[in-house]
């Protein structure tokens, strides 16, 4: 049996076993082992070896420590009630619209997602704070729940995100430049959920209907509130593009900070704290249990050849580059309806990323590709979040808003959709938006 066949029963497999609900991470270890042995004649004391090297060598990165900080960050932010004071702020300004609820709290998602850096956590904590205020202020359940699913993307769109974290170590490129060409794409996003917004409550008055204006007291009020949160994200990000603090050590002070902010203004206690750490803990763990077994399956893969061969038929074949990088984010969209985003990002990379780089797009260097096919990748991996039927942002939602049926949520969340395809068309034929950025810089 030829390597590219057994490369591509490894990744059949681990596909069906996602689809048998074994955790992804223990599904790409079974899957990496089995091409392992398979490769190596059943040498199980080889495997052993690769696997504690693979452990060491990967569990060992520094890089990786920016992981727990960024989600500490986001936990404190949680804990300490620091999403109030967004929601707050943004309904101030825009609460007095038709639709200017939804809007505000997809600006302070984006604000959340700017001192987090999960999709999840920014969608959950948000929803908390969201929900109840759009519900009594009349917005139907659809528009509810849909803006806060899709808003809820921002936290991985807006700098800092752990998927460009781990593509960046995948690829051994700049976190930074990766967080800054971010920047422009999701400020995009985010007037893209505002229009859609903006058209739904025109199309339908009564589905978010306008609020009470706020005083100028008021909203000075609310932006003092704010200011500290702002500032947070503001040393996080400038210390890494003005180089004086590398992304490990400004995630450090932006924790800290959080965590001082957390205890000062959002008056969390003992028990934030110990919930916040436990949180931290949880998920940092799983997600090294996942990068443990994308390592033990890219390394199964790679010794049978599967990616070096699958990129040079693609570049033999006479495919045109941008069909083939279409078909590669039609691949990101069907895989986001089995895996979670942080999966796909492991498992695609190594295959697709050698694909990318050798096609020839708008003359790019490879160095401006590998930063422009990273958005690419988070914009749609950002899609499987909430693409029916398995996106894991429309159950965070449910949970949280039960007189709401799960169609009404799958519905809602369809024209934001829309404008994630849109936003996407615009990135492939216009490179600069994401790399303006990096190339002024």
């Amino acid at each position: 049996m030829s390597g590219m066949t057994i490369g591509l029963l490894i990744f059949g497999g681990l596909l069906v076993l996602l689809a048998m609900r074994i955790h992804v991470g223990t599904g790409m270890l079974i899957g990496g082992a089995a091409g392992f042995l398979a490769m190596n004649g059943g040498d199980s004391s080889s495997l052993l070896f690769t696997l504690n090297h693979l452990a060491y060598a990967r569990l060992s990165n520094y890089d990786l420590a920016v992981i727990p900080l960024f989600m500490l960050m986001g936990q404190f932010a949680t804990h300490g009630g620091l999403s109030k004071s967004l929601f707050k702020f943004a309904a101030a300004f825009m609460g007095h619209w038709r639709g200017g609820l939804a809007m505000a709290a997809t600006g302070a998602c984006a604000g959340f997602g700017a001192i987090c850096g999960s999709s999840l956590a920014t969608a959950a904590t948000m929803a908390q704070v969201a929900l109840p205020e759009l519900r009594a202020h009349g917005y139907s359940g659809r528009l509810s729940t849909g803006t806060l699913a899709a808003a809820g993307t921002l936290g991985i769109m807006i700098p800092p995100s752990v998927p460009l974290v781990i593509y960046a170590v995948l690829t051994q490129e700049s976190i930074g430049k990766l967080f800054m060409a971010a920047v422009i794409p999701g400020l995009i996003a985010m007037t893209g959920y505002m229009l859609v917004i903006r058209i739904l409550v025109t199309l339908d008055p009564k589905a978010g209907p306008a609020g009470e204006k706020h005083s100028w007291t008021e909203r000075l009020t609310a932006t003092l509130a704010v200011l500290p949160v702002m500032g947070v994200f503001l040393v996080v990000i400038v210390g890494i593009y003005g180089g004086w603090a590398n992304p490990t050590e400004a995630a450090s002070i932006g924790a800290a900070a959080c965590g001082v902010l957390a205890m000062v203004t959002g008056g969390m206690r003992w028990k934030g704290i110990k919930a916040s750490l436990m949180g931290t803990a949880y998920a940092t763990a799983m997600i090294f249990m996942v990068l443990l077994g994308a390592d033990l399956l890219n390394t199964g893969l790679a010794i049978t050849q599967l990616p070096t061969e699958l990129a040079g038929w693609v570049k033999n074949s006479g495919m045109p580059p941008m069909a083939v990088l279409i078909a590669i984010l039609l691949v990101y969209v069907l895989l986001g309806c089995v895996m979670d985003a942080l999966a796909m990002i492991l498992l695609t990379i190594p295959i697709f990323y050698p694909t990318v780089m050798g096609l020839d797009f708008f003359g790019m260097s490879v160095p401006e590709k590998s930063v422009w096919f990273g958005i690419l990748a988070l914009m749609v991996v950002e899609i499987g979040l909430v693409h029916p039927p398995v996106g894991m942002n429309l159950f965070i939602i449910q949970k949280l808003a039960k007189d709401v049926p799960y169609m009404e949520t799958a519905k809602g969340v369809m024209p934001f959709l829309a404008s994630d395809f849109i936003r996407i068309g615009f990135l492939i034929a216009f490179p600069a938006l994401s790399l303006w950025l990096v190339r002024s810089m």
